[in-house]
């Protein structure tokens, strides 16, 4: 089994994932952890779209099996190794929704929120209020779907932690980068805080960073995630063909 990523919130999702399903006692396979660095455009190669088409990251090959798309590999690895993190009866359909939730609200939103934030150098001031005001709305309107949830129980879901949390934890983790503000709501911040205390969490976002800027990126790195960033979100970098 192979895993291609980067440190970025959908990348840190199946980090978490794998991690968790050890710490549930699963006797995973040998799993290569391949990093792709996409500054240099390594998700543009021939070698990376023979195994996902659309070009991003992370991308999760197992066998002759490849999965593309951070949610279809939570539920895949959920569904190959069961755990309480899917619910195999039908009580996952309290889970499955939630996260795709996450890819199709909340992961949109707060990454346009961020990207306009500060990624997009190439577009002028006066071009990103509109944007800026309307993710932010979107995104405080998904901040109280959420807040509405964690008022419920201590997780998204349920009192039990699922591939729900694991898919919606990196996005707002981020809030101080994507300036989203999330302390208007304790229930949140008290959510974040309980994931984070998750050995296999830390263990998770531990990929490919140091120990030290697990939780605090040192400013050279800040710097270079926007940079990486700014490349990436480039209108001059769209193919136009």
């Amino acid at each position: 089994m192979q895993l291609w990523t980067s440190p970025t919130p959908n990348g840190w999702k199946v980090n978490i994932m794998l991690e968790e399903l050890i710490e549930a006692g699963v006797d995973l396979p040998d799993i290569k952890v391949k990093s792709i660095n996409l500054q240099k455009g390594e998700q543009f190669t021939e070698k990376f779209i023979k195994h996902n088409p659309n070009q991003k990251i992370p991308v999760l090959i197992d066998g002759e099996t490849s999965i593309m798309e951070s949610g279809a590999i939570l539920q895949y690895l959920a569904e190959k190794y069961p755990t309480s993190l899917l619910p195999n009866d039908h009580s996952k359909w309290e889970v499955l929704p939630w996260l795709y939730w996450q890819v199709a609200n909340l992961g949109p939103v707060f990454g346009n929120k961020l990207s306009y934030t500060r990624y997009m150098d190439d577009i002028d001031e006066s071009l990103k209020s509109h944007p800026l005001e309307r993710f932010g709305t979107e995104a405080n309107r998904l901040l109280k779907v959420m807040d509405g949830q964690l008022s419920k129980h201590k997780f998204i879901c349920s009192n039990n932690f699922t591939i729900a949390d694991i898919a919606i934890y990196p996005w707002v983790r981020g809030w101080k980068w994507s300036k989203i503000n999330i302390t208007k709501y304790p229930q949140i911040v008290d959510w974040v805080e309980r994931v984070r205390s998750r050995p296999a969490v830390g263990r998770g976002l531990a990929y490919g960073v140091p120990k030290e800027e697990i939780d605090q990126w040192s400013e050279e790195r800040k710097a270079q995630y926007a940079s990486s960033g700014s490349t990436i979100a480039s209108n001059k970098n769209l193919d136009r063909n």
